[in-house]
Parts: C-alpha cells; sequence; structure tokens
C-alpha cells in the first residue's frame, strides 16, 4: 500500500508540475519523500527519485542552495546503488549541470554535462532524445560563455535528432527550436530567429495552453525580440499578453 501512495505522490507532483502549481507540487513531493524514506530506508533509488523531483521545484523557485543539496543526495544515492555509468546517475548528472549553469558557474556545468553525455551515448547510441537533451544541455553552457561557434552545431543536432524522434510538434522540439533561435538572434541573425521564435511558440501555445505559467516567460521573450527588431506592435501584444497571465491568481 506504501509503494501505491507514493507512486500516486510521486504522480500528482509530476502533473502539479506540468500545470504550472509549483508551490503545491512542493508539499506534495515533501510527503512523497518522507513516505519513500519510512518504507524503505535513506538509500533506497526511490528516495533519490524523490529527492530529484524535490530538487528540481526547487531550482524552479530559484531556491538554489537546496536545489544543490538534494541533487547531491540523489546522485550520491543512485551512484552507489546503481553505479556511475547507469543512465539514472546520468539525468541527475545533467540537472546539476544545469543548476550550475543557470548559477553561472560554467566549468562546473560543462564537466557534469559532458559525463552525462557520455553515460547516454554508451547506453543509448547517438540518436535517441535523451542524447539530444545533453546535446541541447551542453550547447546552452557554451552560449552562457558566448562561444556562439562551438554551441551552434549542438543545439543543431539536438533539433535534428528530436524532430526525428519525437515529431515536429513535441515541445522538446520548440526547446530546441527556442534555443537556435535565440543563438541566431545573438549573433544578429534576426531573420533566421524570428521563424524559429515563432515555430516554438506556437507548439508551446498548443501544448501548453494559452495561460500556463511558462507562456509569460516566452511572450516576454518574444516581445523583447520584436522591440529590438523594431516591431513595436508586436512587441507591445506580447507585452500585454505576458502581463495577464502573471495576473492570473493560482
Amino acid at each position: 500500500m506504501t509503494g501505491i501512495t507514493w507512486k500516486a505522490l510521486n504522480d500528482e507532483v509530476k502533473s502539479l508540475y506540468r500545470r504550472g502549481d509549483y508551490d503545491r507540487a512542493l508539499v506534495v513531493a515533501k510527503k512523497a519523500l518522507l513516505v519513500i524514506e519510512q518504507a524503505e530506508g535513506p538509500n533506497h533509488p526511490s528516495v533519490a527519485t524523490s529527492l530529484n523531483a524535490l530538487a528540481q521545484l526547487y531550482r524552479t523557485q530559484r531556491q538554489y542552495a537546496h536545489a544543490e543539496s538534494l541533487y547531491n543526495q540523489a546522485l550520491a544515492i543512485r551512484t552507489k546503488t546503481l553505479g556511475p555509468e547507469h543512465l539514472d546517475v546520468a539525468m541527475i548528472l545533467s540537472d546539476l549541470a544545469e543548476l550550475y549553469r543557470i548559477q553561472g558557474q560554467n566549468e562546473q556545468a560543462e564537466l557534469l554535462c559532458k559525463r552525462a553525455l557520455a553515460i547516454k551515448e554508451k547506453a543509448l547510441g547517438p540518436n535517441h532524445p535523451s542524447v539530444a537533451t545533453s546535446l541541447n544541455n551542453l550547447a546552452g553552457i557554451y552560449f552562457t560563455k558566448g562561444r556562439y561557434a562551438q554551441a551552434g552545431p549542438f543545439f543543431k543536432r539536438a533539433l535534428t535528432i528530436r524532430e526525428k524522434a519525437l515529431g515536429p510538434e513535441h515541445p522538446s522540439v520548440a526547446t530546441s527550436l527556442n534555443n537556435l533561435a535565440g543563438l541566431y538572434d545573438a549573433i544578429g541573425e534576426y531573420e533566421q530567429a524570428e521563424p524559429l521564435y515563432q515555430r516554438a511558440f506556437a507548439i508551446w501555445e498548443k501544448t501548453l495552453g494559452p495561460d500556463h505559467p511558462r507562456m509569460a516567460t516566452i511572450f516576454e521573450n518574444l516581445a523583447q525580440f520584436y522591440r529590438k527588431t523594431g516591431w513595436k506592435k508586436a512587441a507591445q501584444e506580447f507585452e500585454k499578453r505576458a502581463a495577464a497571465i502573471r495576473a492570473i491568481k493560482r
């Protein structure tokens, strides 16, 4: 019964996260962690799963110190119980790398991301969607550091893998499109960036819904792009839509 309860709680966390209800997801994730620790002890792989889910929520809410501690606990459990080359280890390495990246700790992020990529390519082959995730993450690190020439091939390879493996309307394809658009945007190639931004936006609006919290950030980014390129009316429209989403009480 406890196992079923933990699974139900874990599924609820995922559902709340997808809906953008992060505060409620955090409450449920803490309960799930307590349940699985009591049932299986502190070093069970499922405990690592709950620690990782909780860390992701803290990262989303920018509570980075809490997130780092939980990621490292999860990483230690999985490395000990599953071995250092297991795919579940690679997943946490990727998450921890992203945490370091958004805090500007790019050298640490790059090292962990390369470790995760090597594990995934060995276990899954070069064209798996999970490999695309690590390629995209590594490209993001290079992008953050201004190493655009290095970032481009990784962004493009990730997009190619995702379109082939997941289909052209998948949210992960939208992420790759948006990242590649951001690269073109950064180097001033706006005519190449704009249709990629639009494709990404259309996919996200369809899959997330027009009022999802993440859409506010997407609208704000589009507004910034159009304002920079002289499309004032388009920029104002996206700014209004972003503000309306952020005004929704959840």
